[in-house]
């Protein structure tokens, strides 16, 4: 009798902050794998609005109902975090052609890094395909209502950060 490997799933960002577009994807891989990672990336060159722990509690508390959903914050080489995870697979969410160049470039260095790694692209719902990270905050920058684009958790934690 042969044991089946666990398919696990990284899904990296910065999650600066986490969206219901993040979310629609995260709930649409955990279908798809018996684990996904959620890994928030510590060391960017992005300047963020929530520090890495503040970044890494939002999600937890968007994804603490999801029993195949765990949340991690890492720092360094998104392919050394993927092994020690024992992933195979790493998802990437596309929204536009525009960034399909971008994460192709960066599916083949990673494969390059780590040939065992398959990346997986996903769209998210029709509903969030305009939605980014950076969008949210420049609105909610902005006095605009973002209450459509993130989780009620969020929206507080974004309004407490800029007020």
């Amino acid at each position: 009798m042969t044991s089946l490997k666990k398919r696990i799933a990284v899904y990296p960002g910065t999650f600066d902050p986490i969206t219901l577009g993040h979310e629609d994807l995260v709930r649409r891989a955990a279908h798809l794998f018996d684990e996904v990672i959620v890994a928030v990336a510590g060391s960017t060159s992005k300047s963020t609005l929530f520090s890495l722990q503040e970044r890494v509690q939002l999600a937890e508390s968007v994804f603490g109902n999801y029993d195949n959903v765990n949340v991690v914050g890492f720092d360094g080489l998104l392919m050394q975090f993927v092994q020690a995870q024992q992933a195979q697979s790493v998802i990437r969410g596309l929204r536009a052609a525009s960034d399909f160049e971008y994460e192709f470039q960066l599916a083949g260095m990673n494969r390059k890094l780590y040939p065992k790694l398959e990346t997986m692209f996903l769209t998210p719902s029709d509903e969030y395909m305009f939605v980014s990270s950076s969008l949210v905050r420049d609105v909610a920058r902005l006095g605009g209502d973002v209450h459509q684009f993130v989780s009620q958790t969020v929206e507080k934690a974004i309004k407490k950060k800029l007020s």
